[in-house]
């Protein structure tokens, strides 16, 4: 999942950036980067634990044409692998491994900040209608 949401965010940031969405570009691309890191702390796990990480295999991207479409499909997926790490922390404490516990627990917290971001955006999206929506995501990304 976090290989895929990385790719998935990535292009999603960069069609934001090419549209002239500075704003919204800098926020997708900041979730792109915490889902690298949430795949590299996995994949440091899965060795510790003498595993051998599957890396080549991705879920189906579901790329937006509109940010929208982009927002409502990202946090989709966000949706998802809350529901997908809270199985995981809850098989961890089964078997006791506090450690994979821990890790997942710091995962999902940031997962759910991902949810929130996204419920916020279409909030915003309702409150003050796309046009003027999209019109404050205009400007410099590193506002």
């Amino acid at each position: 999942m976090e290989l895929t949401a990385i790719n998935q965010y990535m292009v999603h940031s960069e069609m934001c950036e090419n549209w002239g969405y500075g704003k919204l570009h800098a926020a997708i691309r900041k979730q792109a980067m915490d889902e690298m890191f949430h795949a590299e702390w996995l994949i440091e796990r899965i060795i510790f634990l003498d595993g051998a990480p599957t890396v080549s295999i991705l879920n189906p991207m579901k790329i937006g044409k509109t940010v929208l479409e982009m927002i409502k499909n990202d946090n989709g997926d966000e949706l998802k692998a809350v529901i997908a790490y809270n199985a995981a922390i809850k098989l961890g404490r089964e078997v006791d491994d506090q450690g994979s516990v821990d890790l997942l627990t710091k995962i999902l917290k940031m997962e759910e900040g991902h949810v929130d971001w996204a419920e916020k955006q279409r909030a915003q999206v309702d409150q003050m209608g796309l046009e003027n929506y999209l019109e404050s995501q205009i400007g410099d990304s590193k506002n």
